[in-house]
């Protein structure tokens, strides 16, 4: 799991933190695992979990880790989105991305791929050839960032954001390094453009270290770890890969890897992530994230009439999914 690794004597270090409220774990739910577009593997990171307490996030599938063997590799058929933001970030592998209003590129070890749907477009996600006919790790997390009513319909964009600008610090001790992707986290800014007020970070520790992050009080906060255990919050609610921990109020963050990690993962790797809670109703069907069943049924209707885009005559020959797929 390397995405960007930086060596930490080298990096700005957080400071001590003091006369901050950590906040306690609410919740530690485990990930159950499925499948997603033509077949790769996903741990839905929160299913079980009330959406009131992810506002403004919607869903989030870990994809991997696998280990492909050469032809396996799969990704998604061309499909709609309308009403929020999805953002693929990739620890190992590669993803191929285009989409109906332009955008487009490689996704490598560190990237992250941030697509403003908003009124509607389509796109596709492909490993590149080479990697169908090598094979090869594959580790990623796609997130969807919910939209306020105001924004659901505003212009497509598209963002790549190259894993090597990422902000980066280390905890005060040396023992954690952070990376931030978007927001801003302990005075570091991430390089990604949100239209919803948000901080995504990835955190990695080594054995035994713990790291205390200040979190805007108005911000919620979520914990997912993607690799080893440890424990979260100021009572060490212990927490492993593929568990979500939901937190209560407080200004600060705090997480801990045990000091005998397993095997196959010596550190411990946590995506920290909350934002402004958006407080508004929330229908979804699919691939379409809106605020009523209406508009849900004008989405369908207006991806059924073309209006969410067309697949680019490049890609002419690849199929499209179903909005229910």
């Amino acid at each position: 799991m390397p995405a960007v690794t930086a060596d930490v004597l080298t990096l700005p270090r957080l400071a001590d933190p003091v006369g901050l409220t950590a906040r306690q774990a609410r919740s530690v739910t485990t990930a159950p695992a499925g499948f997603e577009g033509e077949g790769f593997p996903v741990r839905r990171a929160f299913a079980g979990v009330d959406l009131g307490a992810l506002d403004p996030f919607i869903h989030m599938d870990q994809m991997g880790e696998v280990e492909y063997a050469p032809g396996e590799p799969k990704g998604t058929p061309w499909h709609p989105h309308r009403g929020f933001e999805t953002v693929t970030y990739m620890l190992d592998g590669q993803f191929q991305h285009a989409d109906s209003n332009g955008g487009g590129g490689l996704i490598s070890d560190g990237d992250t791929q941030w697509m403003t749907a908003a009124a509607g477009i389509l796109h596709i996600e492909t490993p590149p050839e080479h990697l169908v006919a090598s094979g090869g790790l594959f580790h990623g997390v796609q997130l969807w960032v919910n939209l306020p009513k105001a924004m659901k319909m505003a212009p497509p964009r598209y963002q790549s954001i190259a894993g090597g600008k990422v902000g980066l610090f280390a905890s005060h001790d040396g023992g954690a390094l952070v990376r931030v992707i978007a927001g801003e986290l302990a005075g570091h800014a991430g390089p990604g453009v949100t239209h919803t007020p948000i901080t995504l970070a990835h955190v990695t520790l080594s054995p035994g270290a713990q790291v205390t992050l200040p979190w805007r009080a108005d911000f919620n906060a979520l914990a997912y770890v993607l690799g080893g255990r440890g424990a979260v919050g100021p009572a060490g609610q212990p927490f492993a890969a593929g568990q979500l921990a939901v937190l209560g109020a407080g200004d600060a963050v705090t997480i801990a890897a045990d000091e005998r990690p397993e095997s196959r993962s010596p550190q411990m790797d946590v995506l920290l992530l909350g934002g402004r809670p958006i407080r508004e109703p929330v229908a979804v069907y699919g691939p379409f994230v809106m605020n009523t069943r209406a508009e849900l049924a004008q989405a369908f209707e207006d991806y059924k009439a073309g209006r969410l885009g067309a697949i680019p005559a490049a890609h002419a020959g690849v199929h499209a999914a179903t909005p229910d797929a």
